[in-house]
This record gives structure tokens, C-alpha cells and sequence, in this order.
């Protein structure tokens, strides 16, 4: 057992409670303000501060690298995730968008075994079915609970696994605060090209709102940074499900901010998408272990 698993799981919760206040911060900003503008101001802001963090840590970020292929998926999948789950925070409940959104861990392993043929057996197959069916179970399509924009959610979550999956392919020698500059920075032109598409004009921000602009940027800069830091300090297997803390933290603020109360629909498939995901996360470890085991040296 990692001795510092106990720091890395109190990191993990911290960035989980940061990015959900960066979603309240958000959804408040961007019902507000064009959405597009929100992102690209989002993107500039964080950029700069990402930029020089990796400049301190000798990071150059206007390099070739950024323009590899894994690198550039990586950073349009972060600019279309961005694009897809702000908007769908200005049409539904910070809630159900929190629930959907815990479905990425499965849609990663699922990729992974489609695109990257790593092993993965039918009780994992069945537990991202199961998670699926969760999802479905909160979307409530045919209903008339039914809402359309959740579908943007989705969207997000396939663009996330994306991002997540292209990171696996980059070079271990690339920072990470490389590839969290480059992806702020590709939020600015997606900002600006959701802005013609939607035939927007930069709006001028009334002093109340430039609170929750950043109230956003650093809310998300501390669950970046801590995120980071429990993935490199902890196991992965044993803190990554901890990522799950953060629906727990956004249907809090939720019901206090915005007074959401989440019916038993979205309740019963929050707990099926969470339950599988855990079980996922818990085969992924006892098979881990075996194969150590295997590979290990007799005596």
C-alpha cells in the first residue's frame, strides 16, 4: 500500500468539492453571459496562469510537441467536452449534469478496449452496460422528463474519454502543466467559433458577474492542480475512485445555490452509474494485482 494513498485520496476530494464550485461559478456565468465568450475568457485566463507555472518548471509550451497527434486530439477533445458540457449547464440541473458526467470513467474503458485492445473482460463489459442504462435512466428518454440538452452531456463525456484516452499516447517526457496550457489555449478559438456559429457579439460584464468568472478560473485551477497532484502522489486504482465525491459535493451546492431537489429517477441512476464504475474500478485492481503476482519472482 502507497503510504501516501491517505494524501492523495484528501487531494482527490478537494478537487472534486473545487471543480463542482467551478460548475455553480459556470452555470451562473454563462446563463448570464454568451456562452462562448465565458469559455474564451476562461481559456485566455487559465492559459496565462498554466503558462507560467510551466515556465517556472522549465515547460516550454510554444513548442512543436503541441502540434503531435495525440497533443492535438487532446487538446480539440478538451475545447469540444468544454463546449458541450457549459452549454448543457445553462439548460439543465447542475445535478444531472454531475450524474451523466460520472459515466466518463467507463466510456474511458470502453474506449480503451476499442481503440487501444486492452483487455477487458464481460463483467467489466456488463458494469458499462449497467452504467449506460444508468444514464438512460436520468436522461429518461420517451418521457416526458425528458430533456434533449442532456444529450450535450453525453456528447462531453465521449469528448472527455477522448482526451483522456489521447493523454495515454503522449510522450511521458510532455508536462503536465504542457498539456493543461495547451488545453486552456484551445478553449479561446472554441469560444470564438461558438460566438460566429451562434452569430454572438462579445458582451460587455456587468460588475456582478465578473465574481462568478473568477470564482470559475480559480476554483478550476485549484481542482486542476490538486487533481494532478493526487493522481502522481496516490495509486491510481486507489484514488480514482474518489472522482465520484464530486456528484456528492455538486447535488449539495446545487440544492443550497440553485435549490435543486433530484427525483428518485435521477437518484436510482446516479447510484447504477457510480455502483458500476466502482465495481470497474475494483476489478481493474484485483486483476492488476494478479498479474503482479504472476509476474513476480518465485523464491
Amino acid at each position: 500500500m502507497n503510504p501516501d494513498n491517505t494524501r492523495a485520496s484528501l487531494l482527490m476530494l478537494g478537487s472534486m468539492a473545487a471543480f463542482a464550485f467551478e460548475d455553480v461559478f459556470l452555470k451562473r456565468a454563462a446563463t448570464a453571459l454568451d456562452t462562448g465568450q465565458v469559455i474564451a475568457m476562461i481559456g485566455f485566463a487559465g492559459a496565462l496562469c498554466f503558462w507560467a507555472i510551466a515556465y517556472q518548471q522549465n515547460q516550454p509550451i510554444l513548442t512543436r510537441r503541441a502540434f503531435c497527434r495525440p497533443a492535438l486530439l487532446r487538446s480539440v477533445a478538451e475545447a469540444v467536452a468544454s463546449i458541450f458540457y457549459i452549454t448543457a449547464l445553462t439548460l439543465l440541473p447542475l445535478s444531472m449534469n454531475s450524474a451523466i458526467l460520472q459515466a466518463s470513467p467507463l466510456v474511458v474503458t470502453m474506449g480503451a478496449a476499442l481503440f487501444m485492445r486492452e483487455p477487458v473482460g464481460w463483467r467489466r463489459w456488463s458494469a458499462i452496460l449497467v452504467g449506460f442504462a444508468g444514464v438512460l435512466i436520468v436522461l429518461r428518454p420517451g418521457t416526458d422528463g425528458f430533456q434533449i440538452a442532456g444529450l450535450l452531456t453525453v456528447a462531453s463525456v465521449f469528448a472527455l474519454a477522448a482526451r483522456d484516452l489521447s493523454t495515454r499516447m503522449m510522450p511521458r517526457d510532455i508536462g503536465t502543466f504542457q498539456l493543461t496550457t495547451w488545453a486552456y489555449l484551445a478553449l479561446v478559438p472554441a469560444g470564438l467559433l461558438l460566438m460566429v456559429f451562434s452569430g454572438t457579439k462579445p458582451m460587455a460584464i456587468d460588475p456582478a458577474h465578473w465574481g462568478d468568472l473568477l470564482g470559475a478560473l480559480v476554483t478550476g485551477l485549484i481542482g486542476y492542480w490538486a487533481v494532478t497532484q493526487a493522481m502522481r502522489a496516490g495509486d491510481v486504482s486507489f484514488v480514482a475512485p474518489f472522482r465520484y465525491s464530486r456528484l456528492v459535493f455538486a447535488a449539495l451546492l446545487a440544492a443550497i445555490v440553485f435549490g435543486e431537489r433530484p427525483d428518485v429517477w435521477m437518484v436510482t441512476g446516479a447510484a447504477l452509474i457510480i455502483g458500476s464504475g466502482l465495481y470497474s474500478f475494483a476489478r481493474e485492481r484485483r486483476l492488476r494485482r494478479k498479474n503482479l503476482s504472476k509476474s513476480a519472482p518465485a523464491r
